[in-house]
C-alpha cells in the first residue's frame, strides 16, 4: 500500500480495523499509565536541537521572529529533551505519546513521522521499566483480541516473561564474538580489536568502519534477528561507548544501564538509567557530533538549556517506545503505515 492512496475508501476499508485496534492499545495503555500516578504530557515538536545521535537525522525549518530574522530550528526526533526539563522542574513520573520526525527513515518498519510513547519515573531503577514494557505487551495484545504477537513469519507470546540477556552475552551466542575482550577496563573500545573477532567470525567489515559501525553490523545481521522469538527479550547492559544518555552500570563500568526491547526480532523500546551528568553528556554530544561530521558532513547544536537542566534533575529511569510498531505486531499489520491513521506523503 502506497501512503499516497491510504484515504480511498476501499483502502480505509482494509486498514479502519487496524486503526480501532490502534486507538484501544493507547487508550489501555493509558489507563495504566493513569492507574499508576503518571501525568500526560504533551511537548512542543519545535526545538533548537532535534537531537545529538550520530546517526539520527533531523528535519530542519525556519522561525522567523516578529523582526522578520530566521533562525534554523528543528522537529525533534524524540521528546527526551523536553521531558527531562520537566524532571528538571519537578515531575517525578512523567508520559508522552508524541509525534517524532527522522529523517532518511523510510521502509516496512519505519515512518518519517511516527509516534513515540515515552515516559519517566524518578527515583527508580530502569529495571523498573523493563516490567512496564511487559505490562505493555501484555495490554497490547488483549486491547487487539490477540493471543501472540506476529511480524511475517514471526511470533511472539506477549504473556511470556522476558528473557533477559545482555549485549556480550548475545554476541558471544549468536555471533561468536568476545564483545568485552574489544574494549578497555573503562570502556574505551579498540576497533581493530574488533575487526579481528569479526574476522575470526567469518564476518566482514568496511575498511572504515569504527567500533561503533561494526558492532551495529553485528547487531544488525546476527543478532536482532534471533530476539524475541517465541517470548519477548531485553538485550541489556550495552556497552560503555553505546550507553547514549544513559549511566554507566554501577558494577562494571565497560557498560551502561541501557537496554532495548525485541519481539518477532523487531526493535520496540530503548530504555535508560539515566545520565544526570552534564560535563559527561556534553563530551558524548560532542563526540557523536565529531562522528556525524565525518560520516555525513555536517553537525547540530547541542541544546544547552537541556544541559543545563541536567544538573537540576534528580536520578531517573526513562524510555522511549515505537508506539506504531507496537501496534503493528498486536494486530499483525505488514507496515507501519497500515497503523497511522494519516501517514506521512
Amino acid at each position: 500500500m502506497s501512503a499516497s492512496s491510504w484515504w480511498q475508501p476501499h483502502r480505509h476499508a482494509d486498514r479502519r480495523p487496524l486503526l480501532l485496534a490502534r486507538n484501544r492499545i493507547q487508550s489501555a495503555i493509558r489507563g495504566w499509565l493513569a492507574a499508576e500516578g503518571f501525568i500526560e504530557v504533551d511537548p512542543a515538536a519545535l526545538q533548537v536541537s532535534p537531537g545529538n545521535e550520530a546517526h539520527l537525522h533531523g528535519f530542519a525549518t525556519e522561525a522567523i521572529g516578529n523582526d522578520g530574522q530566521g533562525r534554523r530550528m528543528y522537529l525533534h526526533t524524540s521528546p527526551e529533551f523536553a521531558m527531562k526539563k520537566l524532571l528538571a522542574a519537578g515531575e517525578t513520573r512523567i508520559a508522552a505519546f508524541s509525534h517524532v520526525w527522522r529523517n532518511r527513515e523510510r521502509g516496512v518498519l519505519h515512518s518519517p513521522e511516527f509516534t513515540m510513547l515515552e515516559w519517566y519515573r524518578v527515583g527508580e531503577g530502569y529495571e523498573v521499566l523493563m516490567a512496564d514494557c511487559a505490562a505493555f505487551l501484555r495490554l497490547a495484545a488483549e486491547a487487539a483480541g490477540a493471543r501472540e504477537l506476529r511480524f511475517r513469519d514471526r511470533t511472539c507470546d506477549p504473556f511470556a516473561a522476558p528473557e533477559r540477556l545482555s549485549v556480550a552475552e548475545a554476541f558471544a551466542r549468536h555471533a561468536g564474538i568476545d564483545l568485552l575482550a574489544t574494549v578497555d577496563a573503562q570502556g574505551l573500545p579498540d576497533a581493530e580489536a574488533l575487526r579481528r573477532a569479526m574476522a575470526e567470525a567469518g564476518l566482514s567489515a568496511g575498511a572504515d568502519d569504527g567500533w561503533s559501525d561494526m558492532l551495529s553490523r553485528v547487531l544488525v545481521e546476527k543478532v536482532e534477528p534471533h530476539l524475541g522469538h517465541g517470548r519477548p527479550t531485553i538485550l541489556d547492559r550495552y556497552p560503555a561507548a553505546e550507553a547514549a544518555l544513559a549511566r554507566r552500570a554501577p558494577d562494571d563500568a565497560r557498560v551502561a544501564e541501557r537496554f532495548e526491547l525485541y519481539a518477532c526480532g523487531v526493535e520496540l523500546a530503548n530504555g535508560f538509567g539515566e545520565l544526570t551528568d552534564p560535563a559527561e553528556q556534553r563530551r558524548r554530544f560532542e563526540a557523536e557530533m565529531a562522528e556525524k561530521e565525518r560520516v555525513y558532513g555536517e553537525t547540530y547544536p547541542l541544546d544547552e538549556e537541556f544541559l543545563e537542566a541536567l544538573a537540576f534533575m534528580p536520578p531517573a529511569s526513562g524510555i522511549a517506545m515505537g508506539f506504531d510498531r507496537l501496534v503493528m505486531l498486536a494486530t499483525g499489520a505488514p507496515r507501519i503505515d497500515e497503523v497511522i491513521w494519516a501517514p506521512a506523503g
